[in-house]
Order: structure tokens, then sequence, then C-alpha cells
């Protein structure tokens, strides 16, 4: 006979003990391992691997994304109890079942069926063939947004004007009647149409978009989006409401106002607001911060809050991830290191890469400053495509004094020029 199904059990209120009576009858097939009090206890259980399954009720206090999220890390998957009422928010927090009760006729076997079984794969029971054939190929889904993150090294190399710039002209902000642009090849082309797009402040160092387009209101919208989606309650309406239209087809999802405030960030809550931003918006850009690594993991031995748990999130989340290093000997050295720390982040990232070389000036490399950079970069990172902005300090400048982008305040600025290119190679990029 196999062994019964491990189940630890965090239900509140009267139904607790109906619950352990139905998990542990005979030929039920599960064993209650713990009863847990409280979220904490439960999380600790799951950490020590006293179960495989958990029961909890859905409004049991501390249960959110991030703890469902902290307890299938441990290897514990959730079913929820709650009534008709509370399902979708249950379901909305990344619960793996939901039933009414220990009454409910499905109960014992959503926790039978939600318990982490071995890869069938692994033990030879069937081979990838005829796992493919069985699923098949899926019905191609309607079209969603798409997410680009930009990123870049320490040191400012204009990481969130690259974020601002590239949202405007996604948006077609600054209109695109008459106005041609030239491609690298000296080619003319018309401007691409605006579409709705979407501007994330996600970076949890420095944010300034908020600031940046000159908004008077700084409440942290991303931090609102974040703890709607930890509750299990971001909907389009929500994120919609907190991400307001500041011009044309842009929203903006402002930062956080204090670097302290970064935990209110969590990765868990982050995919889900990125995953929402692809129903509401065609473009999704987010500003992320410069760092990537998770030491965090390394310096306790317990979970801990990452605060560059966004930045990862984000990158993980990606179509493009565009990567922005200054045009000059320092900004070149960063980026070459910055490329390397990329390629070891500690999640997967699958989104196709762009390299800027920002602030291209030859006043800083030399005669031919577009060619030196990228000379640089090929023989020293192995980058052989680098899309160089050049600079123009006057015009950024007046920009951000005018809380617009350039594409509003300065059309003419060979600047925003290499930004329409490189917003014109993320189209290409996801076509």
């Amino acid at each position: 006979m196999a062994a019964p199904i491990t189940v630890l059990c965090a239900v509140e209120g009267p139904e607790e003990p109906d619950v352990v009576v139905a998990l542990g009858a005979p030929g039920a097939g599960t064993t209650v391992t713990r009863r847990c009090g409280d979220m904490t206890e439960l999380l600790a259980a799951a950490a020590a691997g006293a179960g495989t399954v958990a029961v909890v009720t859905a409004d049991l206090p501390g249960l959110d994304r991030e703890a469902v999220g902290r307890l299938h890390a441990a290897g514990t998957r959730v079913v929820a109890l709650a009534d008709v009422g509370g399902a979708d928010r249950a379901e909305a927090l990344g619960v793996d079942a939901v039933r009414t009760g220990p009454h409910d006729p499905g109960f014992l076997d959503a926790v039978r069926d939600t318990a982490p079984i071995d890869d069938p794969l692994a033990t030879g029971e069937l081979d990838l063939a005829s796992v493919l054939d069985a699923e098949g190929s899926p019905p191609e889904p309607g079209r969603r947004g798409d997410v680009v993150a930009v990123w870049g090294p320490v040191g400012a190399p204009g990481r969130s004007t690259t974020a601002v710039e590239v949202a405007a002209e996604l948006a077609g902000i600054g209109g695109t009647r008459g106005r041609r642009r030239r491609g690298r090849a000296g080619r003319t082309a018309p401007a691409a149409p605006g579409e709705t797009t979407l501007l994330v402040d996600a970076d949890t160092y420095g944010s300034c978009l908020a600031a940046r387009l000159g908004l008077l209101d700084d409440a942290p919208g991303l931090a609102a989006a974040a703890r709607a989606a930890s509750r299990g309650g971001l909907d389009l309406t929500t994120l919609a409401r907190h991400a307001p239209v500041v011009t044309g087809r842009l929203r903006v999802l402002t930062g956080i106002t204090r670097a302290s405030r970064w935990p209110e960030l969590p990765a868990s809550a982050l995919e889900v607001v990125l995953d929402r931003a692809r129903d509401l918006a065609r473009w999704t850009v987010v500003d992320c911060g410069p760092l990537v690594e998770a030491d965090e993991l390394l310096m306790y031995d317990t979970h801990a809050p990452q605060r560059n748990g966004a930045t990862l999130a984000a990158l993980e989340a990606a179509d493009v991830v565009v990567v922005v290093g200054a045009a000059d000997p320092v900004g070149i050295h960063r980026l070459v290191r910055a490329l390397e720390d990329l390629a070891d982040v500690p999640v997967p990232v699958a989104g196709r890469r762009l390299v800027v070389a920002n602030r291209v000036r030859s006043t800083a490399v030399g005669p031919d400053p577009a060619g030196a950079v990228a000379a640089a970069l090929a023989r020293y990172a192995g980058v052989d495509d680098v899309h160089p902005v050049p600079d123009d300090a006057a015009a950024c400048d007046a920009a951000v004094l005018a809380g617009r982008s350039l594409a509003e305040h300065a059309p003419s600025s060979s600047a925003r020029d290499g930004f329409a290119e490189l917003a014109g190679r993320v189209r290409a990029l996801v076509a």
C-alpha cells in the first residue's frame, strides 16, 4: 500500500475538528501530521518537511500570495476552504484547490490530487513522446501585451530616462502625423502608431518616475497594486485605478517614495502585477533597480525578504530586456560586468536582449564614439549589436525641467531619434 499523504492543518473555526476527522478516517489515504495554530507555525512546519499538503481556511490571518509562494517553495501544496463568495479571492492567491469544507464531496479528492507526485518521466512510467502526443498542441491564446524590462548597472547610466522615452515612443506621444524617423542605414521610415503603454517604476533603490514626469501625487501606485495582488484582489479595474493616464495612451504606475519601503514590493506580488498588466496595456515598460543578486539567501538560514526581488521578477517576466550602459570608459566597464551578472541571475531570463550605449559622445571616448563603444563591447563582452543613443544634454535637461518626455518637449532632439529607433527595435523583436 502507498504511504498516506501527510497533511498540515491550519483551519480556524468550528470546522477544524471535522477536517481532522475527515483526513484521518480509515481509507482516506491521508494523515494529519501537524495542527497549526497560525500562519507562522504552518510555514515552519512546511519548511521542516512535515507535510506535502496544507489545508487552510481562506481567511487565515497572514495568508497571502507571498505565504502561498513560500509553501510551494517548501514543496507543500495548498488546499483552501472558502465559501462561494471567497472562492475567487482564494484562487487569486495561487492556491492549488478550493473547497467549501470537509463535507464537500470533493474535499478528500482535492487533497489527494493536489499532493505532489513523482515525475512520471523520471520514473520511466511515461516517455516524452507519449506525453507530447497526449497533450497535443494547445490552441494559440489571444494576443496579450508584452513586457519590456529596462535594466542596467549602477552609476546612473540612464535606465529611467530610457524607460520613459521608450514608453513614450511606444505610446505614440508627440504625434505621428507627418513625422518620420531616420533609420540606422540613413533611410527614413514612418513612425509607428502609438499603442496603450504602462510605465512601471520598480526601482527599489531610487525610484524617480513620479518626479521625472512632474506628477504632483507621489502615492506609490506600484506598492498599492502589489498589496492588492498579495491579498488576491488585483483585477484590471484596481490596476487601472492605481496607474493613471499621464498623457495620450501612456499610464504610469509610480514607485515607492522611500527606498526603505522596498519590502512592500515582494516578487510574488510583482509577478501578478505584471501578468495583469499584459491585459491592461499592449506594452508594459518596467524601470528596474540595478542589482540582481539574491544574497539574502546566503545571509540567513530562514526565509528573508529580497530587496532585489522586484527586479528579478521583472527580468523573469520580460519579453525584451533592454540593458543600458553609459558610453564612457567607466560606464563601459560597468556594462561589461553587468552583462556577466545578467547571465548569472538566479531566475530564468528568457527575453530577447537589447544592449544600449547611452549618451554617446566624442568627448568621452574620442573620434567615432559609436564605433569605439561597439568595438569595446564586442571585444570584452562578446556583444556584436549595440544600439547607440546620442548625447543631447541640453534637450534632456530641458525635458526633465518641464516634466515631459523628449517626444513632447524636444521632438527634433538627436537623443529622441535614438530612443525612437530603439522603440522600433523593441517592436521588431516581439513582432
